[in-house]
Protein backbone atom coordinates (compact mmCIF):
# COMPACT_ATOMS: atom_id res chain seq x y z
CA UNK A 1 0.00 0.00 0.00
CA UNK A 2 1.55 3.09 -1.22
CA UNK A 3 0.11 6.79 -1.11
CA UNK A 4 0.10 8.70 -3.96
CA UNK A 5 0.63 12.73 -3.91
CA UNK A 6 1.66 14.32 -6.80
CA UNK A 7 2.09 18.23 -7.39
CA UNK A 8 1.64 20.00 -10.38
CA UNK A 9 3.21 23.88 -10.93
CA UNK A 10 2.25 25.50 -14.25
CA UNK A 11 4.93 28.22 -14.57
CA UNK A 12 3.74 31.72 -15.54
CA UNK A 13 0.04 31.56 -13.62
CA UNK A 14 2.29 30.67 -10.61
CA UNK A 15 -1.00 27.79 -10.07
CA UNK A 16 -0.40 24.20 -8.33
CA UNK A 17 -2.54 21.55 -8.29
CA UNK A 18 -2.60 18.18 -6.86
CA UNK A 19 -3.08 14.26 -8.03
CA UNK A 20 -3.75 12.15 -4.42
CA UNK A 21 -4.11 8.60 -4.54
CA UNK A 22 -3.12 5.17 -2.89
CA UNK A 23 -2.66 2.86 -4.85
CA UNK A 24 -4.35 0.26 -3.23
CA UNK A 25 -7.89 1.13 -4.21
CA UNK A 26 -6.95 2.32 -7.54
CA UNK A 27 -9.26 5.70 -7.04
CA UNK A 28 -7.47 9.13 -7.78
CA UNK A 29 -8.86 12.66 -7.19
CA UNK A 30 -7.55 15.70 -8.80
CA UNK A 31 -7.46 19.36 -7.19
CA UNK A 32 -7.71 22.52 -8.96
CA UNK A 33 -6.77 20.98 -12.55
CA UNK A 34 -5.28 23.10 -15.38
CA UNK A 35 -6.89 23.23 -18.83
CA UNK A 36 -3.59 20.85 -20.06
CA UNK A 37 -5.03 18.03 -18.02
CA UNK A 38 -2.39 15.55 -20.45
CA UNK A 39 -0.32 15.89 -17.29
CA UNK A 40 -2.77 14.19 -14.59
CA UNK A 41 -3.44 11.58 -17.24
CA UNK A 42 0.25 10.87 -17.45
CA UNK A 43 0.53 10.78 -13.95
CA UNK A 44 -2.36 8.14 -12.97
CA UNK A 45 -1.20 5.83 -15.70
CA UNK A 46 2.24 6.33 -13.63
CA UNK A 47 0.99 5.29 -10.70
CA UNK A 48 -1.47 3.12 -11.93
CA UNK A 49 -4.59 4.49 -10.77
CA UNK A 50 -7.86 6.02 -11.86
CA UNK A 51 -8.63 9.62 -11.76
CA UNK A 52 -12.63 9.11 -10.51
CA UNK A 53 -12.92 12.44 -8.87
CA UNK A 54 -12.46 16.46 -9.44
CA UNK A 55 -12.24 19.11 -6.87
CA UNK A 56 -12.30 22.51 -7.17
CA UNK A 57 -11.47 24.60 -3.77
CA UNK A 58 -12.88 28.07 -5.14
CA UNK A 59 -14.44 29.95 -8.07
CA UNK A 60 -10.68 30.75 -9.58
CA UNK A 61 -10.30 34.41 -10.69
CA UNK A 62 -6.60 33.62 -12.54
CA UNK A 63 -7.05 30.51 -14.49
CA UNK A 64 -9.32 28.67 -16.38
CA UNK A 65 -10.71 25.80 -14.85
CA UNK A 66 -9.60 22.01 -16.11
CA UNK A 67 -11.89 20.41 -14.36
CA UNK A 68 -14.40 20.21 -17.67
CA UNK A 69 -11.42 19.49 -19.41
CA UNK A 70 -10.46 16.85 -17.55
CA UNK A 71 -13.83 14.78 -16.71
CA UNK A 72 -14.30 15.23 -20.74
CA UNK A 73 -10.94 13.41 -20.82
CA UNK A 74 -11.90 10.52 -18.49
CA UNK A 75 -15.64 9.67 -19.36
CA UNK A 76 -16.96 9.31 -15.73
CA UNK A 77 -15.36 11.25 -13.05
CA UNK A 78 -17.35 13.78 -11.09
CA UNK A 79 -16.42 17.28 -10.19
CA UNK A 80 -16.98 18.29 -6.47
CA UNK A 81 -17.49 21.93 -5.76
CA UNK A 82 -17.94 23.88 -2.83
CA UNK A 83 -22.08 24.18 -1.91
CA UNK A 84 -21.45 26.76 0.63
CA UNK A 85 -22.21 30.20 0.57
CA UNK A 86 -25.14 29.38 -2.18
CA UNK A 87 -22.11 29.05 -4.99
CA UNK A 88 -23.66 29.38 -8.44
CA UNK A 89 -22.53 26.84 -11.44
CA UNK A 90 -23.81 27.00 -15.19
CA UNK A 91 -22.96 23.48 -15.58
CA UNK A 92 -23.07 20.28 -13.17
CA UNK A 93 -21.00 19.36 -10.42
CA UNK A 94 -21.53 17.95 -7.35
CA UNK A 95 -22.57 20.10 -4.18
CA UNK A 96 -19.88 19.93 -1.25
CA UNK A 97 -20.49 21.12 1.97
CA UNK A 98 -17.98 21.51 5.39
CA UNK A 99 -17.74 18.20 7.14
CA UNK A 100 -18.06 16.03 3.77
CA UNK A 101 -15.31 13.41 3.72
CA UNK A 102 -13.71 11.23 0.96
CA UNK A 103 -11.75 8.04 1.29
CA UNK A 104 -8.96 7.38 -1.06
CA UNK A 105 -7.54 4.05 0.76
CA UNK A 106 -5.09 5.56 3.43
CA UNK A 107 -6.22 9.04 2.73
CA UNK A 108 -9.17 10.91 4.28
CA UNK A 109 -10.18 14.51 3.05
CA UNK A 110 -11.95 16.48 4.88
CA UNK A 111 -13.75 19.37 3.77
CA UNK A 112 -13.53 22.84 5.52
CA UNK A 113 -15.45 25.71 4.48
CA UNK A 114 -12.29 28.86 4.41
CA UNK A 115 -14.35 31.63 3.03
CA UNK A 116 -12.44 35.04 2.37
CA UNK A 117 -10.83 34.93 -0.77
CA UNK A 118 -13.91 34.23 -2.22
CA UNK A 119 -17.70 33.37 -0.08
CA UNK A 120 -17.48 29.58 -1.38
CA UNK A 121 -13.59 28.82 -0.55
CA UNK A 122 -13.23 25.93 0.96
CA UNK A 123 -9.86 23.43 1.82
CA UNK A 124 -9.04 19.80 2.09
CA UNK A 125 -7.85 18.23 4.95
CA UNK A 126 -5.82 15.32 4.62
CA UNK A 127 -5.31 12.65 7.09
CA UNK A 128 -4.74 9.07 7.84
CA UNK A 129 -7.54 6.82 7.52
CA UNK A 130 -9.21 5.97 10.89
CA UNK A 131 -7.30 9.09 12.00
CA UNK A 132 -9.37 11.92 10.74
CA UNK A 133 -9.39 14.54 13.75
CA UNK A 134 -5.28 14.53 13.49
CA UNK A 135 -5.15 16.14 9.87
CA UNK A 136 -1.76 15.55 8.65
CA UNK A 137 -1.78 18.26 5.66
CA UNK A 138 -4.30 20.90 4.16
CA UNK A 139 -4.49 21.90 0.18
CA UNK A 140 -5.50 25.40 1.25
CA UNK A 141 -6.51 26.57 -2.32
CA UNK A 142 -6.10 30.37 -1.98
CA UNK A 143 -6.35 30.85 1.67
CA UNK A 144 -3.74 30.60 2.92
CA UNK A 145 -0.29 31.02 1.46
CA UNK A 146 3.24 30.40 1.72
CA UNK A 147 3.92 33.91 3.64
CA UNK A 148 0.75 35.36 2.33
CA UNK A 149 -3.25 34.95 2.12
CA UNK A 150 -5.95 35.28 -0.56
CA UNK A 151 -6.62 38.70 -1.38
CA UNK A 152 -10.55 39.62 -0.17
CA UNK A 153 -10.83 42.30 -2.90
CA UNK A 154 -11.24 40.55 -6.36
CA UNK A 155 -15.39 40.15 -6.58
CA UNK A 156 -15.68 44.26 -5.99
CA UNK A 157 -15.50 46.81 -3.30
CA UNK A 158 -19.14 46.37 -2.07
CA UNK A 159 -17.79 42.71 -1.26
CA UNK A 160 -14.40 43.53 0.08
CA UNK A 161 -15.28 44.37 3.61
CA UNK A 162 -17.34 41.53 4.53
CA UNK A 163 -14.78 39.11 2.77
CA UNK A 164 -12.02 40.75 4.60
CA UNK A 165 -13.15 39.89 7.80
CA UNK A 166 -14.60 36.27 6.89
CA UNK A 167 -10.66 35.82 5.59
CA UNK A 168 -9.35 37.25 8.99
CA UNK A 169 -11.59 34.38 11.18
CA UNK A 170 -10.41 31.83 8.40
CA UNK A 171 -7.06 32.69 9.34
CA UNK A 172 -7.55 32.95 13.06
CA UNK A 173 -10.20 30.53 13.85
CA UNK A 174 -9.22 27.57 11.63
CA UNK A 175 -5.44 27.40 10.87
CA UNK A 176 -4.24 29.16 13.90
CA UNK A 177 -5.96 26.24 15.59
CA UNK A 178 -4.26 23.43 13.78
CA UNK A 179 -1.37 22.28 15.30
CA UNK A 180 2.37 22.96 13.99
CA UNK A 181 3.16 20.55 12.17
CA UNK A 182 0.61 20.32 9.57
CA UNK A 183 1.95 20.91 6.22
CA UNK A 184 -0.08 23.47 3.96
CA UNK A 185 -0.26 23.05 0.05
CA UNK A 186 -1.78 26.24 -1.42
CA UNK A 187 -2.37 26.25 -4.90
CA UNK A 188 -0.38 29.11 -6.05
CA UNK A 189 3.27 30.02 -5.74
CA UNK A 190 5.32 33.43 -6.11
CA UNK A 191 4.39 35.35 -9.13
CA UNK A 192 1.03 35.00 -8.33
CA UNK A 193 -1.59 38.46 -8.06
CA UNK A 194 -4.04 36.12 -5.89
CA UNK A 195 -2.16 37.21 -2.78
CA UNK A 196 0.70 39.54 -1.57
CA UNK A 197 3.88 38.58 -1.64
CA UNK A 198 3.48 35.04 -2.08
CA UNK A 199 6.63 32.88 -0.91
CA UNK A 200 8.71 31.15 -3.54
CA UNK A 201 8.68 27.24 -1.51
CA UNK A 202 5.56 25.62 -2.78
CA UNK A 203 4.68 24.19 0.43
CA UNK A 204 5.26 25.05 4.23
CA UNK A 205 4.25 23.98 7.83
CA UNK A 206 1.50 25.82 10.10
CA UNK A 207 3.94 26.58 12.74
CA UNK A 208 6.57 28.45 10.81
CA UNK A 209 3.41 29.99 9.27
CA UNK A 210 2.30 30.92 12.74
CA UNK A 211 6.09 32.58 13.00
CA UNK A 212 6.54 34.44 10.02
CA UNK A 213 3.60 35.08 7.91
CA UNK A 214 2.52 38.64 8.61
CA UNK A 215 -0.99 37.91 7.48
CA UNK A 216 -1.12 35.34 11.06
CA UNK A 217 -0.07 38.33 13.74
CA UNK A 218 -2.99 40.57 13.74
CA UNK A 219 -5.53 39.64 16.73
CA UNK A 220 -7.39 43.29 15.73
CA UNK A 221 -9.71 43.71 12.84
CA UNK A 222 -9.25 46.79 11.87
CA UNK A 223 -5.28 46.69 12.06
CA UNK A 224 -5.84 43.48 9.65
CA UNK A 225 -7.94 45.41 7.12
CA UNK A 226 -5.65 47.86 6.76
CA UNK A 227 -2.74 45.71 6.42
CA UNK A 228 -4.83 43.62 3.76
CA UNK A 229 -5.89 47.23 2.10
CA UNK A 230 -2.08 48.64 1.55
CA UNK A 231 -0.16 45.32 0.87
CA UNK A 232 -2.84 44.42 -2.30
CA UNK A 233 -1.05 44.45 -5.27
CA UNK A 234 -3.07 45.97 -8.60
CA UNK A 235 -6.59 43.43 -9.54
CA UNK A 236 -5.31 42.26 -13.14
CA UNK A 237 -8.22 43.25 -15.77
CA UNK A 238 -8.33 39.69 -16.77
CA UNK A 239 -9.51 38.36 -13.17
CA UNK A 240 -13.36 39.24 -13.03
CA UNK A 241 -13.48 37.52 -16.79
CA UNK A 242 -12.16 34.45 -15.83
CA UNK A 243 -14.25 34.37 -12.92
CA UNK A 244 -17.15 34.50 -14.79
CA UNK A 245 -15.88 31.73 -17.55
CA UNK A 246 -15.26 29.42 -14.82
CA UNK A 247 -18.92 30.17 -13.31
CA UNK A 248 -20.39 29.74 -16.43
CA UNK A 249 -18.31 26.15 -16.57
CA UNK A 250 -15.34 26.37 -18.24
CA UNK A 251 -14.39 25.78 -22.43
CA UNK A 252 -13.83 22.37 -23.12
CA UNK A 253 -10.99 22.20 -25.96
CA UNK A 254 -10.36 18.68 -26.69
CA UNK A 255 -6.15 19.16 -26.90
CA UNK A 256 -4.30 22.13 -27.43
CA UNK A 257 -6.16 24.98 -28.69
CA UNK A 258 -6.22 24.94 -32.72
CA UNK A 259 -4.41 27.70 -34.72
CA UNK A 260 -4.84 27.68 -38.83
CA UNK A 261 -1.43 28.69 -40.49
CA UNK A 262 -1.95 31.69 -42.75
CA UNK A 263 -0.24 32.84 -46.13
CA UNK A 264 1.83 36.04 -45.59
CA UNK A 265 -0.95 37.20 -48.23
CA UNK A 266 -3.84 35.80 -45.86
CA UNK A 267 -1.99 37.05 -42.60
CA UNK A 268 -2.26 40.63 -44.36
CA UNK A 269 -5.72 40.58 -45.29
CA UNK A 270 -7.03 38.98 -41.66
CA UNK A 271 -4.89 42.33 -40.35
CA UNK A 272 -6.47 44.79 -42.83
CA UNK A 273 -9.90 43.28 -41.45
CA UNK A 274 -9.28 45.09 -38.44
CA UNK A 275 -11.28 42.12 -36.76
CA UNK A 276 -8.98 40.80 -34.77
CA UNK A 277 -5.93 41.43 -32.58
CA UNK A 278 -2.29 41.47 -33.58
CA UNK A 279 0.19 39.41 -31.20
CA UNK A 280 4.14 38.93 -31.76
CA UNK A 281 5.04 36.27 -29.02
CA UNK A 282 9.11 36.53 -30.16
CA UNK A 283 11.84 37.89 -27.17
CA UNK A 284 12.08 42.05 -26.98
CA UNK A 285 15.08 42.29 -29.35
CA UNK A 286 14.04 40.59 -32.10
CA UNK A 287 10.72 42.10 -31.94
CA UNK A 288 12.76 45.21 -31.83
CA UNK A 289 14.39 44.64 -35.22
CA UNK A 290 11.57 44.21 -37.00
CA UNK A 291 7.71 44.01 -36.66
CA UNK A 292 4.39 44.13 -38.36
CA UNK A 293 3.10 47.60 -37.61
CA UNK A 294 0.19 47.21 -35.16
CA UNK A 295 1.70 44.04 -33.16
CA UNK A 296 1.97 43.93 -29.73
CA UNK A 297 4.76 42.55 -28.02
CA UNK A 298 4.58 39.44 -25.66
CA UNK A 299 7.57 37.59 -25.75
CA UNK A 300 7.21 33.10 -25.34
CA UNK A 301 7.76 32.61 -22.03
CA UNK A 302 5.95 31.19 -19.44
CA UNK A 303 4.97 34.89 -17.77
CA UNK A 304 2.97 35.21 -21.66
CA UNK A 305 0.08 33.74 -19.66
CA UNK A 306 -0.21 36.37 -17.33
CA UNK A 307 0.29 39.48 -19.55
CA UNK A 308 -1.98 38.03 -22.42
CA UNK A 309 -4.83 37.99 -19.72
CA UNK A 310 -4.29 41.54 -18.71
CA UNK A 311 -3.51 43.09 -22.49
CA UNK A 312 -5.66 41.29 -24.82
CA UNK A 313 -9.41 41.58 -25.39
CA UNK A 314 -11.74 38.34 -24.95
CA UNK A 315 -14.02 39.31 -27.85
CA UNK A 316 -11.62 38.95 -30.37
CA UNK A 317 -9.64 36.41 -32.23
CA UNK A 318 -5.65 36.84 -32.01
CA UNK A 319 -3.43 36.52 -34.60
CA UNK A 320 0.22 35.16 -33.52
CA UNK A 321 3.63 35.38 -35.01
CA UNK A 322 6.40 33.11 -33.46
CA UNK A 323 10.06 32.88 -33.28
CA UNK A 324 9.31 28.59 -33.99
CA UNK A 325 6.19 27.27 -35.22
CA UNK A 326 7.59 23.60 -32.86
CA UNK A 327 6.46 25.99 -29.78
CA UNK A 328 3.45 26.79 -31.15
CA UNK A 329 1.06 24.19 -28.80
CA UNK A 330 3.13 25.52 -25.71
CA UNK A 331 2.50 28.75 -26.50
CA UNK A 332 -1.37 27.99 -27.27
CA UNK A 333 -1.69 26.23 -23.90
CA UNK A 334 0.09 29.21 -22.42
CA UNK A 335 -2.80 30.98 -23.78
CA UNK A 336 -5.91 28.64 -22.90
CA UNK A 337 -4.36 28.84 -19.19
CA UNK A 338 -6.03 32.22 -19.26
CA UNK A 339 -9.34 31.29 -21.37
CA UNK A 340 -7.70 32.76 -24.17
CA UNK A 341 -8.79 29.67 -26.67
CA UNK A 342 -10.29 31.63 -30.01
CA UNK A 343 -7.44 32.10 -33.14
CA UNK A 344 -7.47 33.42 -36.13
CA UNK A 345 -4.04 32.21 -37.37
CA UNK A 346 -0.52 32.31 -36.63
CA UNK A 347 2.17 33.70 -39.65
CA UNK A 348 3.44 30.44 -41.76
CA UNK A 349 7.00 30.97 -41.86
CA UNK A 350 7.49 33.31 -39.23
CA UNK A 351 8.78 36.68 -40.21
CA UNK A 352 11.08 35.67 -42.97
CA UNK A 353 8.23 35.10 -45.06
CA UNK A 354 6.82 38.62 -44.38
CA UNK A 355 10.18 40.00 -45.10
CA UNK A 356 10.43 37.87 -48.53
CA UNK A 357 7.09 39.62 -49.72
CA UNK A 358 8.07 42.60 -49.04
CA UNK A 359 5.47 44.09 -46.75
CA UNK A 360 5.49 46.40 -44.34
CA UNK A 361 7.99 46.45 -41.05
CA UNK A 362 8.43 48.67 -38.12
CA UNK A 363 11.88 48.40 -35.75
CA UNK A 364 10.93 49.39 -31.78
CA UNK A 365 14.91 50.76 -30.79
CA UNK A 366 16.32 49.30 -28.60
CA UNK A 367 18.68 52.01 -25.96
CA UNK A 368 21.50 50.43 -23.75
CA UNK A 369 21.32 51.42 -20.06
CA UNK A 370 24.71 53.23 -20.79
CA UNK A 371 23.83 54.94 -23.25
CA UNK A 372 20.19 56.35 -21.87
CA UNK A 373 22.50 57.59 -18.62
CA UNK A 374 24.36 59.64 -20.76
CA UNK A 375 21.10 61.29 -22.80
CA UNK A 376 18.76 60.81 -20.33
CA UNK A 377 17.68 64.64 -20.55
CA UNK A 378 16.95 64.15 -24.61
CA UNK A 379 14.15 61.37 -23.40
CA UNK A 380 10.96 61.41 -21.97
CA UNK A 381 10.89 58.66 -19.28
CA UNK A 382 8.32 55.91 -18.36
CA UNK A 383 8.12 53.15 -15.39
CA UNK A 384 5.90 50.67 -16.79
CA UNK A 385 6.22 48.63 -13.26
CA UNK A 386 3.86 48.29 -10.35
CA UNK A 387 3.44 51.10 -8.11
CA UNK A 388 5.46 49.27 -5.04
CA UNK A 389 8.41 48.85 -7.49
CA UNK A 390 8.63 52.92 -8.45
CA UNK A 391 8.28 53.60 -4.75
CA UNK A 392 11.25 51.27 -3.98
CA UNK A 393 13.45 53.11 -6.63
CA UNK A 394 13.47 54.59 -9.95
CA UNK A 395 15.44 56.39 -12.31
CA UNK A 396 15.49 60.27 -11.57
CA UNK A 397 12.68 62.11 -13.36
CA UNK A 398 10.55 59.06 -14.29
CA UNK A 399 6.93 59.15 -14.63
CA UNK A 400 4.77 56.05 -14.20
CA UNK A 401 2.29 54.25 -15.42
CA UNK A 402 1.67 50.31 -14.24
CA UNK A 403 1.68 48.38 -18.04
CA UNK A 404 -1.39 46.42 -16.44
CA UNK A 405 -3.23 49.76 -16.69
CA UNK A 406 -2.28 50.12 -20.48
CA UNK A 407 -4.57 47.64 -22.18
CA UNK A 408 -6.77 50.59 -23.19
CA UNK A 409 -3.96 52.88 -24.05
CA UNK A 410 -2.28 55.55 -21.80
CA UNK A 411 -5.11 58.54 -22.80
CA UNK A 412 -3.01 61.22 -22.58
CA UNK A 413 -3.05 60.79 -18.66
CA UNK A 414 0.95 61.18 -18.43
CA UNK A 415 1.77 64.07 -20.58
CA UNK A 416 3.54 62.69 -22.68
CA UNK A 417 4.68 64.65 -25.96
CA UNK A 418 4.31 62.46 -28.79
CA UNK A 419 6.72 63.79 -30.92
CA UNK A 420 9.67 63.49 -28.13
CA UNK A 421 11.35 60.46 -27.75
CA UNK A 422 10.11 58.06 -24.78
CA UNK A 423 12.30 55.89 -22.96
CA UNK A 424 10.25 52.78 -21.68
CA UNK A 425 11.88 50.70 -18.76
CA UNK A 426 10.95 47.71 -16.04
CA UNK A 427 12.39 45.62 -14.01
CA UNK A 428 14.30 43.62 -17.11
CA UNK A 429 12.72 45.11 -20.21
CA UNK A 430 10.44 42.29 -21.18
CA UNK A 431 6.88 44.35 -19.40
CA UNK A 432 8.56 47.60 -21.07
CA UNK A 433 8.79 46.14 -24.27
CA UNK A 434 4.66 45.55 -24.08
CA UNK A 435 4.40 48.41 -22.88
CA UNK A 436 6.31 50.37 -26.04
CA UNK A 437 4.63 47.90 -28.39
CA UNK A 438 1.52 49.45 -27.46
CA UNK A 439 2.60 53.14 -27.65
CA UNK A 440 3.58 52.72 -31.38
CA UNK A 441 0.38 51.07 -31.62
CA UNK A 442 -0.79 54.33 -30.37
CA UNK A 443 1.31 56.33 -32.76
CA UNK A 444 4.00 57.61 -30.28
CA UNK A 445 5.98 58.10 -33.24
CA UNK A 446 9.81 57.74 -30.94
CA UNK A 447 9.37 55.17 -28.38
CA UNK A 448 12.20 53.25 -27.42
CA UNK A 449 13.01 50.11 -25.10
CA UNK A 450 15.35 49.28 -22.42
CA UNK A 451 16.28 46.06 -22.53
CA UNK A 452 17.50 44.94 -18.54
CA UNK A 453 15.84 47.85 -17.53
CA UNK A 454 16.11 48.77 -13.70
CA UNK A 455 18.23 45.29 -13.57
CA UNK A 456 21.15 46.51 -16.17
CA UNK A 457 20.84 49.77 -14.65
CA UNK A 458 21.53 49.09 -10.71
CA UNK A 459 23.54 46.31 -11.91
CA UNK A 460 26.34 48.92 -13.67
CA UNK A 461 26.04 51.33 -10.77
CA UNK A 462 23.94 53.83 -12.04
CA UNK A 463 21.96 56.07 -9.48
CA UNK A 464 18.18 55.28 -8.09
CA UNK A 465 15.80 57.71 -7.13
CA UNK A 466 13.89 56.41 -3.71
Amino acid sequence: MTMVFERVQTDGIAQISYLISDDSTGEAAVIDPRPNVDVYLELSRKSGVAITHIFETHIHADFMSGARELQNRLGSASIYASGEEDASYDFPVERIHAGDRFKFGSITMTVRHTPGHTPEHVAYELAKTGSEGAPWGVLTGDSLFVGSAGRPDLLGEEETEELTEKLFHTLRDYYLKLDDGVIIYPCHGAGSACGADIGERPMSTIGFERRTNDFLQYDDFEKFKKFVKEGAPPVPQHYPILKKINARGPEVIGSSPAIPPLSAEQFQKAIESDADQLVDTRQMLAFGGGHIPGAINIGDRPSLSVWAGDMLSYDRKILLVVEDEEDLDWIAWHFAYVGLTKFAGYLAGGMKSWENKGLPLQALPQIPVQELAERKDEFQLLDVRSPSEFESGRIAGAKHKFVGEMRDGVNGDLGLNRDNPIAVYCGSGYRASIAASLLQRENYSRVYNVPGSMSAWKNVGLDVEK
